[in-house]
């Protein structure tokens, strides 16, 4: 028997629960043959279109011999097997789909993501149709295959729907996974944050401990269910009955949080799985993060397998306000608010949650994940997107688990609330040697920003920038543009303001004649009225509600930005009066600094005590404003590739060289041109003379380059000649090579001179942790020194490659300065798509550089490119839904 699945794998289903899908053992019959006796006449009948159990025993038997042709899996829950499918391939490429689920797992999901994994299977052993003969009144799996999100035929016969699906994974499909998944996570993580009872295991009856305290916040928060204490050595704690092990506590318990030493933690976590606990929550320390990674993994495995999530270990808890839920030990609660917040880091955490009630920002709800061994932020932002209590989402990160998910996810939360992210570890510290100039500029942390940019996230760098950005998008509408009103009593923080907003792309424009008549109509001789607004030191409250309800009327303003210096004019308490009530009825964004005051004014009025922070928390709303404006771009079309032959290219060379290494120019060339990348010409020359005669045969003059495993930057070590105009030249550059480059020099190629044109350099990385990273920028032999370089996380949508060439200073030299000819940008654009594709395709391509492209009014052509091949795990794939 064939495993069907690279490794065998946890799944959510539809309402939350745990799968575990894995490919049949030759141990696995009497499993089966209980399945066939648990199964209703009626599933019998349906799946093997006859009466009785007779047909299904002789099915399970086929399916366990040495030699069935199928393609098996099966799912258990609970340790019991509850389902199996399979594929048979047939003639044609046809293969004929069967499964049978037990009668209790029918209406979750579980069918469903068999169908799925068995297709993405099929897909890549060749199969070219999957069909199933169903009966016509089987309805549910009627609907299951029609709501698969493959395209399917169907032909009617007899009573039976013969169903003809195309395996082949397509946007619909994973449009349609992406959807099942959300629908299974958010069920799963509403029932963590809206439990109906609780256990602390670990609660002691002294105050000073982390149980004693997880307890009582509890009991505070107000939440309305039963709470449990489990403590062998105490009858009651806080008024309530202790219980010696979680498995005496009497009814069920949806939630434990577990607050004992380490070596305690896995024989409770048994105890939760054996009672029917739901939800785990570990604050515990000692496990991966102390060096105990295969303890925190038999801890994940002890609640995969009885279907509980886990949050932690090592971590703070959880809370959600609405539900009066705070099984945490934060030393204050939050306040009831629309900010979720979630971090892996608990003095972070800390830190966050005591500003924020010290501001007014309340949460909504909190999760403090820790070492994230299993829920981690993908999950609650997949909760959060749909939580009604929720406007904004902030997070904590300091590493991602599957950060291609986490782009998906985000995009599409994005599109409907805010996401603030600080990533800690933005240095470069520590990294790993590398040569090529795109892994020099394409650090983590520039992917990093390339993921979060293009997923609409908003990236900060402090607790501060959170808060500021946070109370702003929590509290007001999105502007329509940048074009920013200041309006205040003093010139000086007026100023501040209005340099800082330039600083960051805001504009501070002049302001309509007609505004200023109405301003120069009522307000005092002294004032200025343009922009900014300037009532001066002795402007009342009721000048300055005048003038923010007049700037708020110019149709050319899109925010306003008021600033007030205290005592001065009517005084704190009086300007804010005047503020609440100019803004009461507006649909445009407004934020306030009044020098030294932090918080918010009438609850929906952000204010800062600094100009800087003010237009901080403007542009970040700002620029998130614009992404989410901007139509959702499709995903790019992938260039006519050869990936057959490319990966069998990429497969040939690691299995001659294990370890890797960088690809002769003429592998290089052939890889690149199965994504349709043009290389120019090359002609190998291993000593003077061939050399000379290669030049002659290409076509003189010509270009020589030195070559040699590890000659990366030939220009730096004199290993590039140009316009060489006779084979006699050829053959003294060539020598002179050798001798200055010494052994490092192998050979050489040989090129024709490339048409003049303006030189770019497209580049990529395979960051271990992080996964590819694409680069365009400037190029030539200045690339790393004008540093003018965009960035994308692969894969590409259609508008990519456009707007990476659109956002690089030098983007005016291909279209024409100076008199200059515009080059062919399409064709460069071309060559951007290519190599994106064949990075996310290849994980194999660690380092990549086409420097210099050069573009020309014909075209766009490599003429030098590097490739480094390293051996890599194939990322998850978006089509096979699992727990990670």
């Amino acid at each position: 028997m064939r495993r069907t699945v690279p490794d065998e794998c946890d799944v959510l289903l539809r309402e939350g629960g745990i799968a575990h899908i894995r490919p049949l053992r030759p141990g696995d019959g009497p499993s089966l043959h209980r399945l066939v006796d648990r199964s209703s006449e009626r599933s019998a009948y349906l799946r093997f279109f006859t009466g009785g159990k007779a047909g299904a025993h002789a099915y399970m038997d086929r399916v366990t011999e040495p030699d069935h042709p199928g393609r098996v899996l099966v799912a258990a829950v609970d340790g019991g097997l509850v389902a199996v499918a399979e594929y048979v391939p047939g003639q044609d490429g046809d293969a004929e789909l069967a499964i049978l689920i037990d009668d209790t797992m029918h209406h979750r999901g579980l069918g469903t993501l068999l169908v799925e994994h068995l297709a993405l299977e099929a897909a890549d052993e060749g199969v070219r149709e999957l069909v199933a003969e169903v009966l016509a009144d089987n309805r549910p799996m009627l609907r299951v295959l029609d709501d698969l999100g493959l395209p399917t035929r169907r032909a009617f016969l007899d009573g039976t729907v013969e169903i003809r699906m195309d395996p082949h994974p397509t946007p619909g499909l994973l449009e349609r996974i992406e959807e099942r998944a959300h629908e299974a996570t958010s069920a799963c993580l509403k029932r963590l944050f809206h439990p109906e009872s609780i256990a602390v295991i670990g609660a002691g009856r002294a105050p000073g401990g982390i149980g004693h305290r997880i307890l009582r916040n509890i009991l505070d928060a107000g939440f309305s269910g039963p709470v449990h204490p489990v403590n062998p050595h105490a009858d009651r704690i806080l008024g309530l009955p202790a219980y010696a092990t979680v498995r005496q506590v009497p009814g069920p318990v949806d939630l434990a949080v577990v607050a004992t030493p380490a070596r305690t933690v896995l024989e409770i976590a048994r105890d939760c799985a054996g009672h029917g606990v739901r939800d785990l929550v570990v604050v515990t320390a000692g496990f991966a993060e102390a060096g105990e990674t295969g303890m925190e993994g038999e801890l994940l495995r002890i609640c995969r397998e009885s279907g509980m999530r886990l949050i932690g270990p090592n971590c703070l808890g959880v809370a959600d306000t609405g539900a009066h839920l705070n099984a945490s030990f934060l030393p204050h609660p939050p306040v009831p608010g629309r900010l979720a917040l979630m971090s892996q880091s608990g003095a972070v955490a800390v830190a966050l949650i005591d500003r924020a009630n010290a501001l007014g920002v309340g949460l909504s709800g909190f999760a403090s994940v820790g070492n994230k061994a299993d829920v981690s932020g993908n999950d609650l932002l997949e909760y959060w997107e749909d939580d009604p209590a929720t406007d904004v989402i902030a997070l904590y990160l300091e590493s991602f688990g599957n950060p291609r998910r986490f782009g998906r996810i985000a995009r599409r939360v994005s599109r409907r609330k805010p996401i603030i992210v600080i990533k800690s570890g933005r240095g470069v510290s520590g990294e790993r040697a590398v040569h090529s100039h795109t892994a020099a500029a394409a650090t983590p942390d520039v992917a990093v920003d390339a993921l979060l940019k293009a997923s609409g996230v908003i990236r900060v760098d402090s607790v501060q920038d959170m808060l500021d950005t946070a109370r702003l998008l929590g509290t007001q509408p999105l502007p329509r543009g940048g074009r920013v009103a200041v309006v205040g009593n003093s010139g000086g923080p007026q100023a501040l303001a209005a340099d800082a907003c330039e600083r960051h792309g805001l504009l501070v424009p002049g302001l309509s004649p007609l505004t200023r008549g109405r301003l120069r109509s009522r307000l005092p001789a002294s004032a200025a009225v343009a922009n900014p607004v300037d009532l001066t030191a002795g402007g009342s409250a009721r000048d300055l509600a005048f003038a923010v309800e007049t700037v708020l009327a110019d149709p050319d303003i899109d925010a306003v930005l008021i600033v007030y210096t205290p005592p001065f004019g009517s005084g704190l308490a009086g300007t804010r009066h005047a503020i609440i009530a100019a803004t009461a009825t507006t649909t445009k964004t407004v934020a306030a600094c009044i020098a030294g005051h932090d918080g918010l004014l009438d609850g929906r009025i952000p204010c800062y005590a600094f100009p800087e922070q003010a237009v901080g928390a403007l542009r970040h709303t700002v620029g998130y404003a614009a992404w989410r404006a901007r139509p959702q771009a499709a995903p790019a079309k992938p260039p006519a590739a050869d990936t057959v032959t490319a990966r069998g290219l990429v497969a040939a060379d690691l299995a001659r060289h294990p370890g890797g290494r960088w690809l002769d120019h003429a592998t290089a060339a052939r890889l690149l041109g199965c994504y349709g990348v043009r290389v120019i010409a090359s002609t190998k020359a291993d000593g003077p003379d061939t050399a000379a005669a290669a030049a002659e045969s290409t076509g003189l003059p010509v270009a020589l380059k030195a070559t040699g495993p590890g000659l990366v930057h030939k220009s730096d070590v004199g290993g590039v000649r140009l316009g060489l105009s006779t084979p006699g030249e050829v053959r003294h550059a060539y020598q002179e090579m050798a001798d200055a480059i010494g052994p490092a020099m192998t050979g050489a190629i040989v090129q024709p001179m490339a048409e003049p044109g303006v030189e770019m350099i497209i580049g990529g990385v395979a960051h271990e942790s992080f996964g590819p990273l694409l680069m365009v920028g400037m190029g030539g032999a200045a690339a790393e020194l004008m540093a003018d370089h965009s960035f994308r996380v692969p894969p590409l949508d259609d508008q990519d490659p456009a707007a990476m060439v659109a956002e690089l200073r030098c983007a005016p030299l291909l279209s024409g300065y100076r008199g200059r000819p515009a080059v062919d940008v399409a064709a460069l654009r071309e060559q951007i798509a290519g190599v994106g594709q064949l990075l996310d395709d290849l994980p194999q391509v660690a380092e990549l550089d086409l420097n210099p492209v050069i573009v020309t009014t014909s075209g766009a052509l490599a003429v030098d490119v590097r490739i480094r091949l390293a051996p890599a795990a194939p990322p998850p794939s978006p089509f096979r839904r699992r727990l990670r």
